[in-house]
């Protein structure tokens, strides 16, 4: 298997997974009891923080898709990067407007 493609799978899992647990109540309302479980002290803020959850959801990720320390950082912050990115998209609906014509 290529990098380019343990990459690509690895963006679409971690921003799948920080999904999961930042944003939606899961199967069983599991997750949505792990954050009401959590409350509002450190751990319960990590898991509501979409960004910086997907900074620790990649770690692993970032060790799947390479190696040595310097291409695992790049491609941990990477990762991370790409399931933000990910999240903005599609987040506000999209809403068209016919133009209005200015009077002079």
């Amino acid at each position: 298997m290529s990098v380019w493609f343990r990459f690509a799978i690895s963006a679409l899992a971690v921003w799948r997974l920080t999904h999961l647990l930042a944003a939606e109540d899961g199967p069983w309302d599991l997750m949505l009891r792990v954050r009401v479980m959590l409350g509002t002290n450190i751990w319960g803020k990590l898991i509501d923080c979409f960004n910086c959850l997907s900074i620790w959801v990649s770690i692993p990720f970032a060790f799947y898709v390479t190696s040595g320390i310097l291409n695992i950082l790049i491609v941990w912050f990477a990762l991370s990067g790409i399931a933000s990115l990910a999240n903005r998209v599609g987040q506000e609906p999209i809403v068209f407007q016919p133009l209005e014509h200015q009077e002079k």
